[in-house]
């Protein structure tokens, strides 16, 4: 489970699709800057799990932004942008003891 940055996520997904693996995208928000954020369901063998890791390490590369940040985050209403590290993926690697890929139901 990997979440990065919204405008990151294309390229993530992207990335990840030309390598084989498939992924499943969830819309999710940020807690401290309410910025949108992209939530990545992968499924990887653990033998490619560096391999996907590696993928999101060069796709979701962090930077320094401006911002606005919301009132109640720093405690008082700030009209100025702050300068902050955004993007980056904060992963989960998480031990699945079953895992089926399901046919449509039409197809009996």
């Amino acid at each position: 489970m990997a979440v990065v940055q919204a405008d990151d996520a294309n390229k993530v997904m992207q990335a990840l699709n030309d390598a084989g693996y498939r992924a499943t995208r969830m819309a999710t928000q940020g807690g401290w800057l309410r910025r949108e954020n992209v939530t990545l369901l992968v499924g990887v063998e653990d033998a490619r799990v560096n391999d996907a890791l590696r993928i999101l390490h060069k796709t979701a590369q962090r930077r320094m932004a401006y911002v606005h940040v919301p009132g109640e985050a720093m405690g008082a209403y700030n009209p100025q942008p702050l300068e902050v590290e955004v993007g980056g993926a904060t992963v989960f690697v998480l031990n699945v003891e079953r895992f089926e890929r399901l046919a449509d139901a039409a197809d009996g």
